[in-house]
């Protein structure tokens, strides 16, 4: 999701490249690492960078703006919050005239089902885990040249995540 919502900003980034000309357009050039990253990764003086762009741009401000305050959606845990919290961002984005943004809130109402499943606290598993139980599965099929009934591979699944006596 956070990728689909980057993509956008940079498709704002290269449209507002585009439509300006001159010295303004040199504060947008070579700054898409800038933008893209979270502003607390960003080294002082691509915090510098960041504010001198955003300074310029009122567009790209907005748009920035709108893609930090998204990630506060993971933080809610109950469904019904979490789609008050995105409807207020819906709105936020209403006249703003954000063409990427709209195309990526109508991909968030396609697959809401999704995401409100993930911010559920049960929900979230590591991914470290899920990529060392996938492994376990393939050496698992790969020992055993393929399995013919589904049943007895999922008891080996469950089996080989038993802790040992």
């Amino acid at each position: 999701v956070l990728r689909q919502l980057g993509e956008a900003l940079d498709q704002v980034r290269r449209s507002e490249y585009a439509r300006l000309t001159g010295p303004q357009r040199r504060f947008i050039k070579g700054q898409k690492y800038t933008l893209l990253a979270r502003r607390e990764n960003l080294k002082p003086d691509g915090r510098k960078s960041l504010r001198l762009l955003l300074a310029a741009n009122k567009r790209l401000n907005t748009a920035y703006l709108l893609k930090e305050s998204f990630g506060q959606l993971w933080d809610y845990a109950h469904p019904t919050w979490a789609r008050k919290f995105f409807e207020n961002w819906r709105s936020a984005l209403k006249w703003q005239r954000l063409g990427p943004y709209e195309k990526f809130t109508n991909m968030i109402d396609r697959h809401w089902d999704g995401i409100v499943a993930y911010c559920q606290p049960e929900n979230q598993v590591a991914l470290g885990f899920v990529e060392g139980l996938n492994n376990k599965i393939r050496v698992i099929q790969r020992r055993a040249y393929g399995l013919r009934d589904e049943e007895y591979l999922r008891l080996k699944v469950l089996t080989c995540m038993l802790p040992e006596f």
